[in-house]
C-alpha cells in the first residue's frame, strides 16, 4: 500500500519533531536555542552561601549548585559562564535575559515564583540559628518571636524576610556575605546568624574552634529549586527532565554527600 505524498510528509515531520537527535533545530526563541547558538549557559548565582555557592578569593565559584550547573551545561554541550551578583538581583537579571538560569540556594518562594519559573525542589532546607548561646539555639519558632537579640542575616535572603516578619523584638543586621555574618557572631556583634540548614551545617563543620552551636530544627520549610524564565516551556521541560535524571541516577545524592556529608533530598 502506497502512502500519499501528503500523509508521508506529515509522518516524516512528526518523526523529525519527536526524534531525540537527528539535527532538529530548537525553536529560535527558546533559551536552549540561544544557549546553543552562543555556546554557553550563563548561570546567575550569589556566590555567598557555602556550601551551595561560594566565590573564592581567586574569583572561582564552587559549591553544590555550581557542580549541578556544570552538568547542565555539559548536557547542553556548551560551556558554563558564571555571573556572581546579589541575591535580590537574580530574578530581574533572569527576566532581562542577562542570565539563563539561577542556581543559588534559591528558595522557591511565592514572591519569586511570580517573576520566574521554578523546577524542583532538588533540595529541601529550612531555617536554623548559628550562635554561641546554647539556650538561643534551642528556641522554637514561638520563642524566637519573643527574643530581644541581634540577628545577622545575608542581605536579600529569605532569612532576612523571615527574621523581620517573625522576630519582632530582634534587631536584624543584614550582611553582604556569609563570612561577614559569621564574623558578627564570632566577635559578639550579633547574638546569632539566621540562615538555611546547609549553611548552618557547613558553618559549624568549617569553624570547629569557634564553638558555634546550632540546632538543626528546620524552623521553616524551604524548597530549593532551579529558576528559569517563566515563558519558556521548552527550557522548563528540559530542566524538569534533567533534574529527574540527576535524581534517579543518584547524582543529586552524591552531590549532597560531597558538599554536606548528607544526601540532597
Amino acid at each position: 500500500m502506497t502512502l500519499s505524498k501528503s500523509i508521508y510528509g506529515a509522518l516524516l515531520a512528526l518523526i523529525l519533531i519527536f526524534s531525540g537527535c537527528g539535527g532538529v533545530t530548537p525553536v529560535p526563541t527558546s533559551t536552549i536555542a540561544k544557549v546553543q547558538q552562543k555556546g554557553e549557559l550563563v548561570l546567575g548565582t550569589s556566590g555567598n552561601m557555602t556550601p551551595m555557592t561560594r566565590q573564592l578569593e581567586n574569583g572561582d565559584v564552587v559549591g553544590l549548585d555550581i557542580d549541578l550547573a556544570n552538568v547542565m551545561a555539559a548536557a547542553l554541550k556548551v560551556k558554563l559562564t558564571i555571573k556572581v551578583m546579589p541575591l535580590n538581583q537574580l530574578a530581574t537579571a533572569l527576566a532581562n535575559g542577562d542570565i539563563d538560569v539561577v542556581l543559588s540556594n534559591y528558595t522557591m518562594t511565592p514572591e519569586r515564583n511570580a517573576q520566574v519559573a521554578f523546577v524542583g525542589p532538588y533540595l529541601t532546607s529550612g531555617k536554623c540559628l548559628i550562635t554561641k548561646i546554647p539556650d538561643l539555639a534551642d528556641d522554637k519558632k514561638s520563642e524566637l518571636a519573643e527574643e530581644n537579640v541581634n540577628i545577622a542575616v545575608i542581605e536579600g535572603s529569605t532569612s532576612e524576610a523571615f527574621a523581620k516578619a517573625l522576630m519582632k523584638k530582634a534587631t536584624v543586621i543584614p550582611a553582604k556575605t556569609q563570612d561577614t555574618a559569621i564574623e558578627m557572631v564570632r566577635s559578639g556583634r550579633a547574638d546569632a546568624m539566621l540562615t538555611d540548614f546547609p549553611l548552618c551545617q557547613a558553618t559549624v563543620f568549617n569553624n570547629p574552634d569557634d564553638q558555634f552551636v546550632s540546632i538543626f530544627s528546620r524552623l521553616t520549610y524551604e524548597p530549593i529549586g532551579i529558576a528559569v524564565k517563566g515563558n519558556d516551556t521548552h527550557f522548563i521541560n528540559w530542566t524538569q527532565n534533567f533534574l529527574e535524571r540527576m535524581d534517579k541516577t543518584g547524582y543529586l545524592a552524591a552531590l549532597g554527600e560531597k558538599w554536606m556529608s548528607i544526601p540532597a533530598q
